[in-house]
Formats: C-alpha cells, sequence, structure tokens
C-alpha cells in the first residue's frame, strides 16, 4: 500500500505522529511519499506562484493558504500513475491498519473521499491560520485515488500549477458520478463533528497540541498518545 502525505516544515510533529500510527496499526508494507515542496519544485513538478511573506498566500486562487501542501497534494496521481493510492493531510492520525480503507475500493471510481457538508466555518484553523471557505470543504484532505481511472489523466501538471485552488478541491476534472464515498469514519474532523463510534482516522484540522499555544481541548489525547510515543 502507498501512502502519499502532504508535508509542511511547521507541521513536523504532527507528522511524526502521523507516521507513528501508521507503525502502531500495521505490520504489512506501506510506502509513504512525502509531497515537499521544495522538492517538488527542483523536479519542475511544482511551480505555483506563493507569496510566503507571513501566512501562504496563494497569488493564483488570490486566497490564503494554511499549508504548503493545498494544491500540490493533487500531484498525488500525475506523480504515481498506477494503483490506489491515499493522500492525506499530516495533521491526520490512523486508528486502525492503513489497509482496511483499501476493503471501501471501488474501480469504477476515480477517487474516493469522506463527502462531508462542511464549509469551514470557523474562520481560523490551526495556529491562528485564516482558512477559506468552499464547496466539498475537506473532502480534498483524505483521497484515495484510483491512478488507473483513465478520468484522472485530465488533470495534468499545468492545471495543477496554474488552476484556482477552489476548482481542484471540488474535483472539476471528475463527473460527480466518478467520486466515490468511503465511511465517515475514515475523516473524522476533530473538533467539528461529533466523534463517530468506531474512527479509524482522526483529521486534527483545527490544529493540536503539537501547535504552539495551543490552548487544550476535547480529543486532545489521542493524537498526544502517537505524538509523544517512543
Amino acid at each position: 500500500m502507498k501512502i502519499v502525505v502532504g508535508y509542511d516544515p511547521l507541521e513536523e510533529k504532527a507528522l511524526d505522529a502521523l507516521v507513528r500510527s501508521v507503525a502502531t496499526h500495521t505490520q504489512r508494507a506501506i510506502s509513504i511519499d512525502l509531497l515537499n515542496e521544495e522538492k517538488l519544485r527542483s523536479q519542475g513538478l511544482y511551480s505555483r506562484l506563493m507569496d510566503k511573506r507571513g501566512q501562504y498566500y496563494d497569488l493564483i486562487s488570490n486566497a490564503p493558504s494554511a499549508t504548503e501542501f493545498s494544491t500540490s497534494r493533487f500531484l498525488t496521481p500525475i506523480i504515481n500513475q498506477s494503483g490506489w493510492v491515499l493522500f492525506v493531510d499530516c495533521d491526520t492520525v490512523f486508528l486502525v491498519d492503513p489497509h482496511d480503507i483499501l476493503a471501501h475500493v471501488d474501480p469504477s471510481k476515480a477517487v474516493m473521499v469522506v463527502k462531508h457538508d462542511h464549509l469551514g466555518k470557523e474562520g481560523v484553523k490551526m495556529g491562528g491560520l485564516a482558512q477559506t471557505s468552499y464547496r466539498r470543504k475537506n473532502w480534498s484532505s483524505v483521497m484515495l485515488f484510483n491512478c488507473d481511472h483513465p478520468s484522472n489523466h485530465r488533470l495534468s501538471l499545468h492545471d495543477v500549477n496554474s488552476r484556482p485552488g477552489r476548482d481542484l478541491h471540488r474535483f472539476y476534472w471528475l463527473d460527480d458520478s466518478e467520486i466515490g464515498e468511503l465511511p465517515a469514519e475514515w475523516n473524522w474532523l476533530v473538533g467539528v463533528q461529533e466523534m463517530p463510534d468506531a474512527p479509524k482516522l482522526a483529521h486534527f484540522t483545527l490544529g493540536g497540541p503539537w501547535v504552539e499555544g495551543w490552548q487544550p481541548t476535547e480529543h486532545d489525547d489521542i493524537w498526544s498518545w502517537y505524538g509523544n510515543k517512543v
């Protein structure tokens, strides 16, 4: 199984917890690749215009970005080309074996996501960063890509580097019928939604104990169990 993780140098501790959560729940082979913006730019895969004075600002979208990988995540099917590949934000932790998500694959779908009805009305997220409200908010934070699906071949490097983020995050290159649905427990938005009966993946989209100045809140213990694990 292959997992692609959105990487941001400000989120190193969150990334460490994610990697530990994977190791905790499986002994089967998993490849973890990071979407490192500096590396992607050096390889000629990412050339998006960004202003990094203060919070990241996407000049093409004319909107703030909370992380370096806000749009580079959509390189996942382009880079990998074949097979089922799971993209996750780095502020997630697995609560079960990641392989379990493969029980939900549907070969007729180009991508599978948890279809949240959430617009990001909180206004801010981790570290007090501004967040943008848009259609299909958080669908793209956990994406199981069918890289063999022909419709994903419509997505090009040019698109990822030049289209407004709002288009990419709503999967503009796909027909709605090609977007499959994962059970809600595979992208539980901590602090935004009620905890499911049996969550599989916890997404700390508003931040967590790794954020400087974080005020303790409910469910911090879930992240801390992995974040503090030796």
